[in-house]
């Protein structure tokens, strides 16, 4: 029983409006769901994904509009990356950035993969990856609706970073509780820091893998706007599912227990270092209670909150976005 590979990235906004726009007009990736934080229902939930909403495409915002300024630090997931198909998409997107005026780096080797780090306006830290036919993980489907030419689009999540005070804990979770191996290693960009390790799953490849990088040096994170609040590992059926909160109660773990999300089921759980993580099944998707042409284009809530929608809406700030 081992998770398959990234499901999704939660991360926090306080500019939804902002958000929306970069995330949709300068990554050109689809918004498949509009709806609320299911555990704080008067902050929206934004979903981006590919055409479809496949699941390891997925980068989520909580709108959070009195978020402060992140610190960033330990404890941490301080890197979303999103893969794009071939070196030459990076060198399209480096055009993009610098025509768009998005803050952004040279393209450059990460465990000898070609990637590009770039950032929005709220600090988010953020990479394109390229695939360049590499095995693994299959990749989403383009979303070609704002314009970005198809052989270029993001086609998924790619690997996650997470920055921790003591490695081999995080690595210790990885391995022994959701069957993550060791592939390889790469040089710190910060300086003289030991090797950030890469862990993989599952069919492997960018979109299975996670990196660890230690910092003993860092302060733990004060997360804000631009930080992400959570990473979710992909679980391939409602059978497997069942067992897992169990599974992770076996090593001593304590979890949140299952929690229906509706367009995904969740369990919940930190790991040693203090990061939160989720486990999310693939299934049933965000075309459950929307058709997949019109997805994200009017507040959608779970069944369980529909009874509440005036109420819901009542507490929610006007909106200014358009599909």
């Amino acid at each position: 029983m081992n998770v398959t590979g990234i499901h999704h990235v939660s991360a926090i906004t306080g500019q939804a409006e902002e958000n929306y726009d970069f995330f949709t007009r300068v990554l050109g990736m689809r918004l498949v769901k509009r709806t609320v934080n299911q555990d704080s229902t008067s902050s929206y939930h934004l979903f981006y994904a590919d055409a479809v909403g496949s699941a390891g495409t997925d980068m989520t915002y909580f709108d959070i509009p009195m978020a402060g300024r992140t610190y960033p630090g330990v404890s941490s997931i301080s890197n979303t990356a999103f893969r794009v198909p071939t070196t030459d998409s990076l060198h399209y997107w480096k055009g993009r950035f610098e025509e768009l005026s998005i803050k952004h780096e040279d393209i450059q080797k990460r465990a000898n993969r070609d990637t590009l780090y770039f950032e929005d306006n709220e600090g988010s830290r953020l990479m394109l990856v390229a695939d360049n036919g590499e095995e693994g993980v299959a990749p989403g489907i383009p979303w070609t609706g704002a314009g970005i030419p198809e052989e270029h689009a993001i086609v998924g999540l790619g690997p996650v970073t997470l920055t921790v005070r003591y490695a081999d804990r995080t690595i210790e979770v990885l391995e022994k509780v959701l069957g993550f191996k060791k592939a390889g290693e790469y040089a710190s960009n910060a300086g003289d820091f030991p090797a950030i390790q890469v862990m993989s799953v599952g069919e492997g490849g960018t979109g299975a893998e996670v990196h660890i990088e230690e910092r003993p040096d860092l302060p733990p994170e004060r997360p804000g706007r631009g930080s992400v609040h959570h990473v979710a590992f992909r679980i391939p059926t409602y059978e497997e599912y069942d067992k897992w909160d169990d599974r992770l109660r076996s090593f001593g773990l304590q979890t949140s227990g299952e929690v229906d999300r509706f367009y995904f089921r969740s369990i919940y759980f930190r790991e040693a270092n203090g990061i939160l993580f989720e486990l999310a099944t693939d299934q049933p998707g965000f075309a459950t209670d929307e058709d997949m042409d019109h997805l994200g284009e009017s507040l959608a809530l779970p069944p369980f909150l529909e009874p509440r929608r005036k109420e819901i809406e009542a507490s929610l700030r006007p909106l200014e976005i358009k599909k």
